[in-house]
């Protein structure tokens, strides 16, 4: 499971957030949400390389951020695309040539802890492409534009996905260019091997894995990671 390549998209502005300002600089317990997310792989024995893709605007600021915060890991800070696949793809592109697996985790996913990483490491070695997932709580709805509803969804079926992904790399490779040449674009790159005809495993994650969107959602984190501390238990275990 070793030499693994870590591709972090970092370059969405989060208008939801009403910040003004990329939200994964925003601070969760004191540290920026986007040192929080790449802690957990620059930790882990089993990561190689770290590449985080941001807006050109936001370069400088990560760069300070990965000296201070010490992330040796990080071997390229690259400016992202006008959309998250584009990002993606460019963050392939700067992993060494020597990097044949990599995973692809959101840069406002902070909660990941090592032991769910490296457990989903485990589960995923013998899959070529494998996606993270949680059952779905609240009931599913189908609508119309008008928003009448159509039908129920069956919820057993359904999953709310999240990062990390991992992909053998010529396989999403080969997925991001044929996307990219019929200018197909998807909501996460498990999408483009779903569009390519491409099967991918999809394993159990974890409830606490959000993804920091909203303010709800940082304060939310927020408390998430206290719990942690007042459990004695760190965020990266």
């Amino acid at each position: 499971m070793a030499n693994i390549g870590i591709v972090i998209p970092a370059a969405g502005q989060g208008k939801r957030m009403g910040a003004g300002y990329n939200k994964q600089f925003l601070l969760l317990m004191g540290q920026p949400i986007l040192a929080h997310t790449v802690r957990v792989f620059e930790e882990s024995s089993f990561v190689s390389e770290i590449v985080i893709v941001g807006a050109e605007s936001d370069i400088s600021v990560i760069e300070e951020l990965v000296n201070d915060q010490g992330f040796h890991k990080v071997v390229a800070i690259c400016q992202g695309g006008a959309l998250r696949q584009d990002s993606v793809r460019a963050g392939v592109r700067a992993l060494s040539p020597t990097i044949q697996r990599i995973v692809v985790h959101d840069g406002a996913r902070p909660l990941l802890t090592l032991r769910a990483f490296h457990k989903f490491l485990e589960d995923t070695q013998e899959d070529t492409a494998a996606i993270m997932g949680v059952p779905i709580k609240d009931t599913v709805k189908r609508v119309d534009i008008a928003g009448n509803v159509l039908d129920t969804l069956p919820r057993e079926q359904l999953r709310a996905v999240q990062t990390p992904q991992i992909f053998d790399r010529g396989i999403l490779e080969k997925a991001h260019y044929q996307a990219f040449s019929a200018g197909y674009y998807g909501t996460d790159d498990a999408s483009l091997l779903e569009w390519t005809g491409y099967p991918v495993k999809m394993v159990e994650g974890m409830q606490e894995n959000l993804k920091v969107t909203t303010p709800e959602d940082l304060w939310l984190a927020e408390r998430i990671l206290m719990m942690r501390e007042a459990q004695g238990s760190k965020p990266k275990v």
